[in-house]
């Protein structure tokens, strides 16, 4: 009996058997928690620039949104290939060069005196790196990582973007406020790089690079690396887009950017301001939406693990569309109660749609659901650029964004609608 206890002490122990205490996952999770906040700066920003551009260069505000368009619609069509880009060159590298371009492309702007300058650095530069940036990069995270609490994880790493909006939203409104915009571009720049480094030492592509099992599943080798990215990207949408699902969450993803990043993110601090309300006052709302909305992204991931996803995106839909129809009765010069309410409310709701729509992509689409998802959030960038020109528009031509407001509204409630219609898929 000794020696046969003894000969299964000398056994090799294989990476699949190795329990640690602490899984790795929870660092990689951290770390990616931690970038997505750092390059959060270039998102909180938009916003921000919009009067200070229109008094400095004359710019209409169409033409203004219509450089935050770019971004924002790059943003959205870039994500599916970054995706690929990372199971063919790994998650450091793309986010590594990532960052470095945003970074870039916020630090030219400094120096530009043209509105296609605007469009070129803002619009291309930053929107095809933070595209590589997108929840795209959360769900590769997370699909390699974790097994076993996907949905929390999911929350987690989407709620980064409204922390990192917390962070620096006070901040950059300060900085536009008292030295100019200029100052606040260059924050912008200085954090994407200041991120590099911890993405490059920290983070890792693929449990089997350390020996472990994903958090909650088995050990695998490392699978070899995906050529034709690209192709592989136009691969999964032709197939994707052969079934109901694709274009049901796609469509309901297109009203999430616009009702959100098009048109919050984007036009509440000059629509606030139009009402006299400071510019520090607004952003500080915005930011206030940032915490409700860290809570609310995670409690969503929470009830994802539990409920059926379809349903929860048609009560947050629904939930968003009643805000928005109030929104332009509780636009006044100073706060009170009932704008705080809203900024509750809505915060709760600002990206709550994200865990779910990751689920059912993901229950769909199988393991190419981080790709799959990369084109549902083209669709939702896309949706944003509407609004985005759209609402600068409307703003030049009616004198107010009151038309927006309700017509998001609106629209939120047919996306209700569409999620209703998604069916579960067979066993």
């Amino acid at each position: 009996m000794a020696q046969t206890t003894e000969h299964r002490s000398s056994l090799p122990t294989s990476p699949a058997s190795r329990a640690p205490r602490f899984h790795r996952a929870w660092s990689v999770a951290a770390v990616t928690f931690v970038t997505i906040i750092g390059a959060a700066a270039f998102a909180s920003l938009p916003g921000l620039l919009i009067e200070p551009l229109h008094e400095e260069f004359d710019w209409s505000r169409g033409t203004i949104g219509f450089a935050v368009s770019v971004n924002l619609a790059l943003y959205g069509l870039t994500a599916p290939f970054a995706a690929a880009l990372m199971d063919r060159f790994g998650i450091r590298r793309v986010v590594a060069v990532a960052l470095s371009v945003i970074a870039l492309g916020s630090l030219l702007t400094v120096w530009m005196t043209a509105a296609w300058q605007l469009v070129l650095f803002w619009g291309i530069l930053v929107g095809l790196g933070s595209g590589s940036m997108a929840l795209a990069f959360a769900a590769t995270v997370t699909n390699r990582w974790f097994t076993a609490r996907r949905g929390l994880v999911t929350g987690i790493l989407t709620a980064a973007g409204a922390s990192g909006q917390l962070v620096f939203l006070p901040l950059l409104s300060w900085l536009v406020e008292n030295h100019g915009w200029r100052p606040a571009s260059v924050t912008v720049a200085l954090s994407a790089l200041a991120v590099v480094p911890f993405v490059w030492l920290l983070l890792r592509d693929h449990p089997a690079d350390v020996g472990l099992a994903p958090y909650g599943g088995e050990y695998a080798e490392k699978p070899a690396p995906v050529t034709g990215a690209a192709r592989r990207a136009v691969t999964v949408l032709l197939k994707a887009a052969r079934t109901g699902p694709f274009w049901l969450l796609a469509g309901t993803f297109a009203i999430c950017g616009a009702s959100t990043n098009g048109l919050v993110k984007t036009h509440f601090v000059p629509a606030a301001h139009d009402h006299g309300m400071p510019v520090t006052a607004a952003a500080g709302l915005l930011a206030v939406i940032g915490v409700f909305d860290v809570v609310g992204t995670i409690a969503s991931g929470w009830f994802t693990d539990r409920f059926e996803a379809r349903r929860l995106l048609a009560v947050y839909y629904a939930l968003r569309g009643v805000s928005l129809l109030f929104l332009p009765m509780l636009l006044a010069p100073s706060v009170h109660p009932p704008m705080l309410f809203f900024i509750v409310f809505y915060g709760l709701d600002w990206v709550a749609t994200v865990p779910p729509t990751i689920a059912l992509c993901r229950e769909h689409y199988g393991e190419d659901s981080a790709i799959v998802f990369g084109w549902v959030l083209a669709s939702h960038q896309i949706g944003a650029a509407v609004i985005a020109f759209a609402g600068g528009v409307a703003r030049d031509v009616f004198g107010s964004y009151d038309p927006v407001w309700y017509a998001s509204g609106a629209l939120c409630a047919a996306a209700a609608l569409m999620a209703l219609v998604i069916r579960r898929r067979a066993a």
